[in-house]
């Protein structure tokens, strides 16, 4: 069976389509209240449709944007289960990375780590994006040290950046400081040696987190 040609030109934009709005949530120039209309988008862009429906379908598929029975999209809302459910595989993948870094008990690897949380807490730009970035890039210093390639790559999907943003900065209804919490404790964990004392650590960290995130989020709801 003969197969279609690929059109690289249409992907690419489509790309930059997707690009354009992950940015602009982040940027929260997309908020919670807004709808986006594939063809407003369009005009706006002076491109044609299919590339912005593209980019739209994928930030549906990714969990980002939901559609209306009238194909506009917005941002999606969790439930409190689902944000349960999130930072659940938080602690399973980050636990079991913590557990790694311990067994190994290599210096380079807390001296490393240390050095991470040390430059990404000296925050200068108090905005949600910048505590988001601080946090993101922590906790993946812990992932990416403990040098599994599946693991990175289930961190990498769970804190997908643009519907961990959009959830983690519900946290700003609450105290944005609150969110760094104390990772050099959990440096700390890893370089006693001890796998279940690293892996209780994380645990009660990312709970706290989640503890955080609820109250930012049901707090969001009482300034509605």
């Amino acid at each position: 069976m003969p197969l279609k040609s690929i059109q690289p030109a249409r992907r690419r934009l489509a790309d930059e389509v997707y690009d354009q709005l992950v940015s602009a949530i982040m940027r929260r120039e997309i908020g919670p209240d807004d709808w986006l209309v594939q063809e407003k988008l369009a005009a706006e862009m002076q491109i044609s449709r299919t590339p912005v429906r593209e980019a739209l379908m994928r930030l549906e598929q990714e969990g980002v944007l939901e559609v209306s029975n009238r194909g506009s999209f917005r941002l999606y809302r969790m439930d409190d289960q689902e944000v349960r459910e999130l930072y659940q595989s938080r602690a399973a993948v980050e636990g079991q990375c913590a557990r790694i870094l311990a067994a190994r008990g290599d210096a380079e690897d807390i001296t490393y780590l240390r050095a991470v949380v040390h430059r990404e807490e000296d925050i200068t730009d108090h905005t949600a994006a910048a505590y988001f970035d601080a946090n993101r890039n922590i906790h993946r210093a812990f992932v990416e040290r403990a040098g599994n390639r599946f693991l990175l790559e289930m961190f990498d999907m769970i804190w997908g950046k643009a519907m961990a943003f959009h959830l983690f900065a519900t946290i700003e209804n609450v105290d944005l400081a609150k969110s760094l919490g104390d990772h050099m404790r959990l440096v700390d964990s890893i370089a006693s040696g001890d796998r279940t004392d690293a892996l209780e650590a994380f645990t009660l960290h990312i709970q706290d987190g989640f503890d955080l995130q609820i109250l930012g989020i049901h707090a969001g709801d009482s300034l509605a």
